[in-house]
């Protein structure tokens, strides 16, 4: 659809002056905001602000779940990013899934701990005024990491009532946001300002404080828009509880909410500012935008105890401080081709990474006993793309396109073997063809070829440095840089019953490789090519002006292509996913909302002989508002206090008094016990 050039940057509009403009895009409802008349997939969709403020949130990375079929969840302290799962991938802390904000990447490439690292913790859910997702490879203003999806997430311009809110809930929770807009210099200045404090359920409080702040000034004048948005976002020391083996739980060592390694934990800071311009230029429209990000993270981890140094222990420290700029935009013109509405886009992607240094540390107690890596890296990507969208006729519409990118890489590394520049550049078709609508009905057919980068230290590694002697390496090979990704659906989107907003999807991706840098042994893992398969139904109906039911359902098949004796079933991969709610909006005074979130087993070796259980969580919230100013805010999370593992593992490792080689077990991470939060809010 020419809305998604409209909504998801860095894509340029279809507005042109004095031009037919194709499909026109309007501010759309909730009821309509998916329409038939909008959509370019099945599986693609545009969430709302007021879909946003439906479901209660444990942690701001749970906006993700917006998209249908995506589950996050944690397996370690709360400062750290989450872990995300979507059609038939463990997309690990983002690899294979891309994520904006507002223009500017949230994915960081070459990370210490894991490829495409997303923390999404310096969100300010109130300040989120929509989300867009897409499926699989097919647009192309899709970048890096958007083989499985991508969502562009964007903050309000203003807000329409200015207020303060206090929170207060279970396990010493607390947090305080002041946000809202006020007129300045012609335009609008919209502020947030959030403070928070949480110490979790674990038997180690967590101490999890942060500070986080936004400015943005947007002027906006007839056809021309410049907004230019300031972020801070910054973490104390927090204590981490990372995963834990079962047979520790059973002998009585720690309860399920212990850690065997007290000295886990992070800090973590993001700040940022950019700069986004849109406006009409050469009879077409342009929308771009420039942006500067400086992160840093310290990371403290212990997952296999005295598995491999029986000593000191195994906790590792994993250091990243980079920063990031980049630049990035579309033009769209509209026009005519042999008769028929067209609209042309071409854009460009330009973003440099400087990390110094990323690191990987043995640790104990937090203090550093040696180097196993320490590498400053510098890469840089470059991508440019266009994209032709016709209307062919009333019943036929394509979009086709071609996107091309390149990396340049370059490692200076302690281990002067692994040190060098590497680069590599793909072409990558996209064709979607929008088939009706015919009564209210729609059929979509899209195809496509995405990537994700490898991390560049894998693909400079000649040397792969043994952990309990960084003195000791191997040799091994370098990867290569990109990573092909290969995708098909096919799809039907419908609003056929009155109310009823109904979508059902098939989809096909193989990928090249599964090769993934291993940041907390600073390896790459080898990894074969891969196939998944998968059908997606997606459902909202609003049978009442003041009721609306949804359900989501996802199943997908992953396997690596061949055949091997150790199997072919890709570990960890999710084969079954679920969301169902129901809403009551603006009853009298009411608002509530009911959830639940399945999260379906998974395979934990190749062989598919060990697998996960399943995880069925409710969360619930209800909003009274007292008076024109005064409202309240009540938040049940884990409704039916489920016992249940927010992720699950199987690996060996270690305790004191155990064999040298340690023991296979279920390395469990639990979801947090029933949670109450209670806020109230004053509208200023």
């Amino acid at each position: 659809m020419c809305g998604a050039a409209l909504i998801l940057a860095p894509v340029g509009t279809c507005r042109a002056e004095g031009v037919q403009e194709l499909q026109p895009i309007d501010v759309l409802s909730n009821s309509d905001e998916n329409s038939v008349d909008n959509a370019d997939a099945a599986s693609e969709g545009h969430v709302s602000r007021e879909r946003i403020e439906e479901r209660p949130l444990l942690r701001p990375g749970e906006l993700m779940e917006q998209v249908p079929g995506l589950i996050t969840t944690q397996h370690s302290g709360d400062g750290k990013a989450n872990q995300y799962f979507l059609r038939g991938f463990n997309l690990d802390h983002g690899t294979d899934f891309q994520t904006n904000l507002n223009g500017m990447p949230v994915n960081l490439p070459s990370h210490a701990h894991g490829q495409g690292y997303t923390d999404l913790n310096f969100l300010i859910p109130e300040l989120v005024t929509s989300i867009d997702y897409t499926k699989g490879p097919y647009r192309a203003f899709q970048g890096d990491f958007a083989t499985a999806g991508s969502a562009e997430l964007r903050y309000a311009d203003h807000l329409p009532t200015s207020f303060v809110e206090g929170t207060a809930g279970s396990f010493r929770y607390t947090r305080g946001l002041l946000a809202g807009s006020l007129p300045a210099l012609n335009g609008s200045l919209l502020y947030g300002l959030e403070l928070s404090h949480d110490d979790g359920p674990w038997d180690r409080r967590e101490n999890y404080n942060k500070v986080n702040g936004v400015l943005r000034y947007t002027l906006s004048q007839e056809d021309r828009r410049l907004s230019v948005m300031l972020m801070g976002y910054q973490t104390s020391k927090w204590n981490a509880t990372d995963q834990i083996p079962q047979r520790a739980i059973d002998q009585g060592l720690v309860s399920r909410y212990g850690s065997l390694d007290p000295n886990d934990g992070g800090q973590t800071h993001r700040y940022s500012e950019s700069i986004e311009l849109e406006g009409p230029l050469l009879g077409g429209r342009l929308k771009s935008a420039l942006y500067g990000i400086q992160y840093y993270l310290d990371l403290n981890s212990d997952f296999t105890f005295f598995l491999n140094d029986p000593v000191h222990g195994d906790q590792i420290k994993q250091r990243d401080d980079r920063s990031i700029l980049g630049w990035n935009g579309a033009w769209s013109r509209a026009g005519e081709l042999a008769a028929r509405s067209t609209v042309n886009t071409v854009g460009w992607d330009i973003r440099s990474d400087r990390i110094a240094p990323s690191g990987l540390y043995n640790t104990q107690q937090q203090q550093v006993l040696s180097t196993v890596l320490q590498d400053n890296v510098r890469e840089t990507s470059l991508a440019v793309y266009g994209e032709n969208e016709t209307q062919w006729s009333g019943w036929l519409r394509s979009i086709a396109g071609l996107r091309l990118v390149r990396y340049d890489m370059d490692v200076s590394s302690n281990t002067p073997e692994n040190s060098g520049r590497r680069h590599a550049g793909m072409g990558l078709p996209k064709l979607s063809l929008i088939f009706g609508p015919w009564a209210r009905t729609a059929f979509y057919l899209n195809a496509g070829e995405g990537y994700h980068s490898n991390d560049a230290r894998g693909a400079t590694q000649t040397i792969a440095t043994n952990p309990l002697d960084p003195a000791v390496g191997s040799p091994v090979s370098p990867v290569s840089p990109l990573v092909r990704a290969k995708g098909a659906e096919v799809g039907v989107r419908t609003e056929l019953i009155p109310n009823l907003q109904s979508s059902l999807a098939l989809w096909y991706l193989h990928l090249d490789s599964e090769l993934v840098f291993d940041g907390d042994a600073g390896t790459t893992e080898a990894g074969r090519p891969s196939r998944r398969t998968g059908i997606e139904w997606s459902n909202r109906y609003a049978p009442l002006s003041w009721l609306t039911l949804e359900m989501n359902i996802a199943w997908s098949r992953a396997r690596f292509t061949g055949d091997d004796p150790t199997g072919n079933v890709i570990p960890e991969a999710l084969h079954t996913a679920g969301t169902a709610g129901v809403t009551v909006h603006d009853l009298g005074p009411w608002t509530g909302s009911l959830f639940v979130r399945y999260f379906g087993p998974r395979p934990l070796l190749a062989d598919d002989s060990v697998r996960s259980a399943s995880t069925t969580i409710f969360n619930a919230q209800a909003t009274y508002r007292w008076s024109r100013h005064l409202s309240s805010r009540l938040e049940i999370l884990n409704l039916l206090n489920s016992h249940a593992d927010d992720i699950t593992y199987y690996y060996a490792s270690r305790l004191p008094g155990e064999p040298a080689q340690g023991f296979n077990d279920f390395m469990r991470h639990p979801v947090e016990p029933r949670a109450v939060r209670l806020s109230l809010r004053w509208a200023l």
